[in-house]
């Protein structure tokens, strides 16, 4: 069994809504200044990572998936059930929803549904975004949809650094101008645009509305997701728990000296939010830095992190 951990190249994507951030605050080499996504762990076949180390240096991750499960644990699911991302709002995005499996399944060539959740890396004072609605039925839903009431229909709230946002199918949905968000969701690539401020693409036209599929898969009424974190002070650390899901655990570990973690029933994606360090394993010592993302094996057992940063963490 391989014992050191897989790091893995991002994919960028460039979005309407994107900007500089990426590159501003995590250094990455981005493909333009309008580019809004960082795909950190992915094996989704819009766009996977590939590993840069070790002996499957230069395979994609759903390869990996594919010929060495037993790197997760000889799982069942026939694709890899989670994607890392790193979102750079510099604009709004479209108001949105996603669609839960079932349905996924049967109007989106057998995809995944889309549960996902976010940590705010960073936003601008004052950020709000839209997080559900106050239609109570579905025919009211329509009729403020089809009536363009959308300061009646959507909910605002505000965001701070360091906030989390658990984000169920089905949840009506926008990021908001000025917000970094590090996003853990299924493997999904499904989004179905309820509204678009009428803005229109590089060729002048209005961007695709997906009404039918998003009245369809919204929750009616909406439905509070609230989050209380869990907080367990350790030697040199604090593990945050946010949530823990059908669809995914995700933590976050703040690190300061050396603090020693262990990791042997799950595989582990991690990302380094903030700060740099190494982690020591089995005598090798791997260097990390901010905007660094890696997945630990199943089995893996006992590391140590060493240095003063913060990692996302998640598992299924």
């Amino acid at each position: 069994m391989l014992q050191q951990p897989l790091f893995l190249k991002p994919v960028f994507k460039e979005r309407i809504w994107g900007g500089t951030a990426l590159a501003t605050q995590f250094g990455y080499d981005i493909p333009t200044d309008i580019t809004g996504e960082c795909w950190a762990i992915s094996a989704h076949p819009n766009g996977p990572s590939v590993l840069e180390n070790g002996p499957y240096a230069g395979m994609s991750l759903d390869e990996l998936w594919k010929k060495q499960p037993e790197l997760f644990g000889n799982p069942k699911d026939e694709v890899f059930p989670l994607l890392t991302k790193i979102l750079d709002a510099n604009a709004d995005l479209s108001v949105q929803v996603h669609p839960e499996d079932e349905y996924a399944k049967i109007h989106e060539n057998g995809d995944l549904g889309k549960t996902e959740c976010w940590y705010i890396l960073d936003c601008k004072e004052g950020a709000d975004m839209i997080f559900g609605h106050n239609a109570k039925t579905k025919e009211e839903l329509i009729q403020q949809i089809n009536e363009g009431k959308w300061n009646e229909l959507l909910r605002r709230i505000k965001i701070k650094p360091g906030d989390f946002f658990y984000v169920p199918s089905g949840t009506i949905h926008a990021l908001c101008e000025g917000t970094l968000v590090l996003e853990t969701q299924q493997s999904s690539d499904t989004t179905y645009r309820v509204y678009d401020y009428d803005r229109r693409d590089a060729e002048g036209n209005l961007r695709e509305l997906h009404l039918d599929k998003a009245i369809d898969v919204t929750t009616v009424p909406h439905q509070e997701t609230g989050v209380i974190p869990k907080v367990e002070e350790r030697e040199n650390a604090t593990v945050t728990t946010f949530v823990e899901s059908e669809f995914f655990s995700v933590y976050k570990w703040a690190v300061e000296g050396k603090a020693t973690f262990s990791s042997d029933e799950h595989y582990l994606l991690v990302s380094v939010i903030n700060g740099d360090g190494a982690l020591v394993h089995s005598g090798e010592r791997y260097p990390l830095k901010k905007g660094t993302h890696f997945i630990l094996p199943v089995g893996f057992g006992e590391f140590e992190l060493d240095g003063n940063a913060e990692f996302i963490v998640s598992h299924t």
